[in-house]
C-alpha cells in the first residue's frame, strides 16, 4: 500500500469528516437535536483520540494560528494535562475544558474546521460493530436522551463504515511503520503538548 502525502491524506480526511457531519445531521434533525442553549458543554468531556492522521491534521490547523494564540493554547494544554493526571491519580474521570475552547459559556472551538472525529460525532445516538461482531451502542448525550425518550425506533448513526474509512486512511498515512509506532491514546491536550506526531 502506497503511503499518502500529508496533503493527500488531509484531503481524504476532510472528506470523511464531511460524511460524519452529514450522518450526524441525518440523525439530529428527526430527533430535534441542537446544542443551542445546552446547559452542559461537551468540550468538558474526557475524550481520547486514536489516530496519527487526525493528530497531524489538528496540527496543520494549529500551525495556522497566530503565534500568540498558539502559545496560549499550549499553556492551556499543559495545565489540562497536569490537572487531568491529578484527577486520574485520585481515581476520578477528568472534567476539564478542552484547551481549544475559546468561549466556555458557548462551547466554541477555536479550531473548528480541524476538530477531531469524536468532537464531530458526540451527542447523537450511535453504534459501532467491532471486527469480533460485538455491537457497541451509545445513547447520546443527556439532552439527546431526553429528546428520544419514548421514541421507537431511535434514529442512530452507524459509525462502522466511517471508522473503517478512517482506519484505512490511517494505514495509508502512516505506511509501513504503523505496527512499530506506539498506539495513539491521547487527549487533545496531550497531542498539543507532545507536538506534531513523529511517524518514524
Amino acid at each position: 500500500m502506497n503511503k499518502l502525502t500529508p496533503k493527500a491524506a488531509f484531503r481524504k480526511l476532510a472528506a470523511i469528516y464531511d460524511k460524519m457531519v452529514a450522518r450526524y445531521d441525518e440523525v439530529a434533525q428527526p430527533i430535534g437535536m441542537s446544542c443551542e442553549g445546552c446547559t452542559d458543554n461537551c468540550c468538558l468531556s474526557f475524550f481520547q483520540h486514536h489516530t496519527y492522521v487526525e493528530w497531524a491534521y489538528m496540527w496543520e490547523g494549529l500551525n495556522k494560528l497566530p503565534a500568540d494564540r498558539l502559545d496560549t493554547v499550549r499553556e492551556k494544554a499543559r495545565e489540562y494535562v497536569d490537572q487531568a493526571q491529578a484527577a486520574l491519580a485520585r481515581g476520578e474521570r477528568p472534567h476539564l475544558m478542552c484547551p481549544l475552547n475559546i468561549d466556555e459559556k458557548q462551547g466554541v472551538c477555536g479550531l473548528y474546521e480541524h476538530r477531531l472525529m469524536i468532537c464531530r460525532m458526540h451527542g447523537v445516538p450511535n453504534m459501532l460493530i467491532r471486527n469480533t461482531g460485538q455491537e457497541i451502542r451509545f445513547p447520546g448525550c443527556y439532552r439527546c436522551q431526553e429528546l428520544t425518550e419514548g421514541m421507537d425506533p431511535v434514529p442512530t448513526v452507524d459509525r462502522t463504515p466511517l471508522y473503517r474509512d478512517l482506519v484505512m486512511l490511517e494505514m495509508q498515512f502512516v505506511g509501513k511503520n504503523l505496527r512499530m509506532l506506539p498506539k495513539v491514546d491521547h487527549t487533545i491536550a496531550e497531542m498539543i503538548v507532545l507536538g506534531p506526531p513523529k511517524l518514524r
